[in-house]
């Protein structure tokens, strides 16, 4: 198999969704097998460039994080990890904890199942900390990355998922931490990342929303992390071919082709509607509603079912509905 030498920060990765199945018993429980069977379905697409993803994004947003116990989620990265192993990719993973200490403990426990960056979110404290408790935050999760080997990614996410805010002051001074191999910025608005890479062009930053990916590449984004790649994953990497070489007009179609489905990334239930879209596309639409979160309406199921081939139908034309 061929190895992917190129610095996956410069490419786009999906944030795989967690298969579930129903045991024996009748309790919904983690399908370790299909979701390394999709996830490497994912890494061996390749873009009309020839490039494919470069790296694995386990057990994120997407990938039903705050529904899994520590256990759970420790097993899917493990098994996920023999997967980026396979295409030679960087395992990534989110985390999130109410106080540093706990977040260090979490930073600690991915690298020894072969995380080897860790997507590190706000604390899960219903009050803003200041900024001084921030940075303390991602700072001893620096220090717990440095003596495990890895690196962390501070991941601002406030629109979607909910999390306090980081500042473009506070993501100025964590960037500049040396464990910190790159920002992930998942807003709709690329500003910050503009003001960002003004102040320091060899910053690297992760776009995270899928309806900004070549607004973010034009702001000076170097790569990002999707979820309506995971669905389609030719028409994603290439799109992230075009923004790296500058083809923005070419790039912009395959976005606009994508636009209908892309809108739910940035939604509060994107996990459960991309995860739905996902299971109409491999004729597996019970697997994509079976999930920890929330349960469908027929009204969303509709919308979604619309976005989705609304979505196909443009991306045929393009030749990038595989």
């Amino acid at each position: 198999m061929e190895t992917n030498n190129t610095d996956w920060r410069y490419t786009v990765m999906p944030a795989v969704f967690t298969w579930l199945k129903e045991s024996e018993s009748g309790a919904v429980e983690i399908d370790l097998e299909a979701t390394q069977k999709y996830a490497a379905d994912i890494l061996n697409v390749q873009g009309k460039g020839g490039s494919r993803m470069g790296g694995l994004v386990g057990s994120g947003t997407l990938g039903e994080n705050s529904y899994l116990s520590s256990d759970q989620r420790l097993s899917l990265l493990k098994a996920l990890s023999d997967v980026a192993k396979q295409y030679n990719v960087p395992l990534i993973s989110g985390a999130a904890a109410e106080t540093k200490e706990d977040l260090a403990k979490i930073v600690t426990e991915l690298a020894t199942v072969g995380v080897d960056t860790v997507m590190v979110m706000p604390p899960k404290t219903k009050e803003a900390p200041s900024d001084e408790d921030m940075y303390a935050y991602y700072e001893l999760s620096a220090i717990a990355a440095k003596e495990a080997g890895i690196t962390i990614m501070p991941y601002n996410n406030p629109d979607a998922a909910g999390y306090h805010a980081l500042s473009t002051d506070i993501l100025r001074k964590l960037a500049a931490l040396p464990e910190v191999t790159a920002l992930k910025i998942s807003t709709t608005d690329v500003s910050t990342i503009e003001t960002l890479m003004l102040e320091n062009k060899d910053l690297k930053i992760l776009a995270g929303v899928d309806t900004v990916t070549v607004h973010a590449g034009l702001a000076g984004a170097c790569g990002g992390i999707t979820g309506v790649g995971c669905v389609f994953p030719k028409a994603s990497v290439s799109m992230q071919e075009y923004v790296n070489n500058g083809e923005w007009a070419e790039a912009n179609k395959i976005s606009q082709a994508m636009n209908s489905i892309s809108y739910l990334d940035a939604q509060p239930l994107l996990m459960e509607y991309l995860k739905f879209a996902f299971g109409i596309h491999h004729n597996d639409a019970d697997g994509g509603l079976r999930t920890l979160g929330k349960k469908l309406t027929q009204e969303q199921i509709d919308d979604v079912r619309a976005r989705y081939l609304l979505a196909k139908e443009r991306l045929e034309v393009l030749g990038l509905a595989d």
